[in-house]
């Protein structure tokens, strides 16, 4: 398996005023092709943090980060949003989908990016939202869907433009139980059947489960 993500002693530190509050102290991880790595640790242990650093989200204070071949960590604004928007896909607690856009107007919103044609870009929507199974549902609106339909919607857009990495911040912790082992089946087979690489973080053993490894922070070290 190829390395995908190769993060080196990288520190991250908050200011609040002029007090310095250290979050993420010497990280050192890999990350191959295909993985699904779980992310756990308690509150404020810096599990999203890391994860935005990944992303390209955020900036450490020290060390580097590469993601395929490209250090990150280097990229000015303007070429990291663009990196962001071909290699990242991303998945969040709460959706975050516009509520005036139907499922396919919202999986469409980052193909706006790229220069697909119009029909491509439908043509990647609809395969999108048929593999989370939900392709009678494209004209639906976020009102009219379940929790677990909308964060499908969310999982397809994140898969729309066949991302490196797909980085997930507590999938399921908006969902009921039932709805969560749906999510986690869909990441399962988005990781074992079209080999999507996967950063998952989470706070619940019952998601972590499903991950190939999982990695835990504390007090920002990563053990």
């Amino acid at each position: 398996m190829s390395q995908v993500v190769r993060v080196e002693d990288v520190s991250k530190v908050y200011y609040r005023d002029t007090i310095k509050i250290p979050v993420l102290d010497g990280i050192n991880l890999t990350i191959n092709e295909g993985d699904f790595l779980g992310l756990m640790g308690p509150s404020g242990s810096g599990k999203t943090t890391l994860l935005n650093l990944i992303a390209g989200i955020d900036r450490p204070a020290r060390g580097r980060i590469t993601v395929k071949d490209q250090e990150i960590t280097r990229l000015g604004e303007s070429d990291l949003a663009r990196w962001r928007a071909r290699h990242v896909g991303f998945i969040f607690q709460f959706y975050h989908l516009i509520p005036v856009l139907t499922a396919a107007q919202n999986v469409d919103l980052p193909l706006t990016l790229t220069k697909l044609s119009r029909k491509e870009r439908a043509d990647h929507v609809r395969t999108a939202l048929s593999i989370v199974g939900l392709g009678d549902r494209m004209d639906h609106f976020p009102r009219q869907l379940s929790g677990g339909q909308e964060q499908r919607v969310a999982i397809a857009r994140a898969l729309v433009t066949d991302p490196t990495l797909i980085v997930a911040d507590e999938p399921t912790g908006d969902l009921d139980a039932v709805s969560a082992e749906e999510i986690l089946s869909l990441l399962d087979r988005l990781n074992k059947e079209f080999k999507k690489t996967i950063i998952m973080v989470t706070h619940d053993p019952r998601a972590a489960a499903h991950a190939h490894s999982v990695r835990h922070l504390d007090k920002g070290v990563l053990t």
